[in-house]
Order: C-alpha cells, then structure tokens, then sequence
C-alpha cells in the first residue's frame, strides 16, 4: 500500500454514501492520511439535495474513517464559492496543521438532455460546479502547499468524458475535457512548487450518480437497466464496469512519493474502454 502517513487530505463532493469521495477518502486514510470530507450540505439552484451530500451524510463519512483508525472533519464547501474554499483550507490547517492534497470530486453528472433541448442555466451550472470549482478549489490550496514549502499533491476526477464525446452530455463532457486541460497548465506552474497536478479518468462507475446515468441511457436505448449494463459490459474488455476502489485505489498511487515524478497526467482508469 502507497502510504500516506502524516498527510492531510481534502476531498470534495465526498459526502455521499457509496460515492467516489468517500472511497477516496477511506482509501486515503487507510494509507495513513488525516481527511477534511466536504460537500456541499445543502440544495442550491439545479442541484437537488438528492444528489448533493448533506451535512450529516458528511458526519457518517467522517466518523467511517474515524472508525477505520484516522483522524477526520466534515466541512460544508460550495466549490463555486472562492471564500468557502478559502475557509475549507483554513478548517484543514486549523485542524491539523496543514493540507497536503486536493482531489477536487466534486461535479454535476445528472443533468442530461439533447444539446438542442439543454438550458443555457442547465450548461452554465456544470460548467461552472465541474470546471471553475476545480479551479477555485485548485488555486486556494496550492496557495497553501506554496506557503508550506514542502510540494503537494492536486488530483482531479475527470471521466472517460474527459478523452471522448457522449451524447445528450455536451456539458459534462465539455467540462471533462477543460478539467483536462486545466490539470495541464496548473502541472507547469506548480511543478516548480514541488505540487503534481493528475486527472484520474473513470469509465462508468455505478455510484448514486451512475444510477441515475443508467436509467436515463437505459429508457434512451429502449432496454431495461439489466439489459443496458450487460451491453456495456461488452465494450469492456475487463467486462465488468468500474468501481469505486478502482478509482480509490488510482488516487492513493498519485498521492504518494511513488508518483512524485508523475505530473499533468490523464490516467484512465477504465478497464481498457478507453486506451487515448
């Protein structure tokens, strides 16, 4: 095991149970990271408090990796606030001193319909959770680990969105790809600082998120959601969709000392679907 021990670790969109985040975030803490779960606690505009992890969803991710044996905070964060990513950072550095990784998980993947059917607010809103908070959220804490002097580690989750088109998701996907390019050009001005900046690029994962994925292409493609996974387990050449240790397991690798010479990657992490 990659390990992590003395590391602080902030994650977002982590609050949801059986999500991305808090694999992530058990991961990192088995690995000997202390964690600051966050998400964002409350509905806003287009985000139904169905699909957002609420400030006691938060708590029991927190007290599951207490449990597991390391420390952890749950903080509420809208990432598309630049002040609450400030104040996050803070809570990580009054709480344990200092941060030492971003996996910015935090995004909109629910909100599907035919480009010609989207809302321009419907575009603007993923835009704006999946790629300007990345950026917010990137930009606060490489400001801390430059104060730190001691380098740090940034991980985006991007898709298998992130290297190809998919129908009726031209925001999500269009998001991916900036968070691309995004990972990029923080690599080259952080990499001097010591900080690597990595994508980590999932196929499906069936989450809460990929639940509502599934249905949607399902009825779209006129089978039932059996039916759509087994076809989708076709074009895999692992035959069988992605789990959450499987991303988990990627962001614990590019944390660690192990990939400290690993910068301005997009690794897929998708059973062999995707191989560009």
């Amino acid at each position: 095991m990659h390990r992590l021990d003395g590391k602080v670790a902030l994650v977002t969109g982590a609050g949801r149970s059986g999500g991305l985040g808090e694999a992530i975030c058990l991961r990192l803490a088995a690995a000997g990271a202390r964690i600051v779960v966050t998400d964002l606690g409350a509905g806003r505009a287009m985000m139904e408090t169905g699909h957002i992890g609420t400030t006691g969803e938060m708590e029991a991710v927190a007290g599951r990796v207490r449990a597991a044996g390391s420390e952890a905070i749950a903080v509420p964060l809208d990432v598309c606030d630049e002040a609450q990513a400030e104040a996050a950072v803070q809570r990580a550095v009054d709480a344990f001193g200092r941060l030492d990784i971003l996996v910015n998980n935090a995004g909109i993947g629910y909100l599907i319909s035919p480009l010609v059917e989207t809302p321009a607010e419907r575009w603007r809103t993923v835009l704006e959770v999946n790629l300007t908070g990345v950026f917010l959220c990137t930009k606060v804490a490489a400001q801390q680990m430059i104060r730190q002097g001691q380098g740090g580690r940034v991980v985006n989750i991007a898709s298998q969105a992130a290297k190809s088109g998919h129908r009726h998701m031209a925001a999500y996907t269009a998001s991916k790809h900036g968070m691309v390019g995004l990972t990029r050009s923080a690599a080259m001005e952080l990499g001097p600082h010591g900080i690597t900046v990595n994508a980590v690029c999932p196929n499906h994962v069936t989450t809460g998120l990929g639940a509502v994925q599934n249905e949607y292409f399902a009825k779209l493609n006129n089978q039932t959601v059996p039916e759509y996974l087994a076809t989708m387990r076709e074009r895999i050449p692992m035959r069988r969709v992605g789990l959450p240790a499987d991303t988990a397991g990627a962001v614990a690798f590019l944390c660690s000392d192990e990939a400290a010479y690993i910068t301005g990657e997009a690794m897929n992490v998708s059973g062999g679907v995707e191989m560009h």
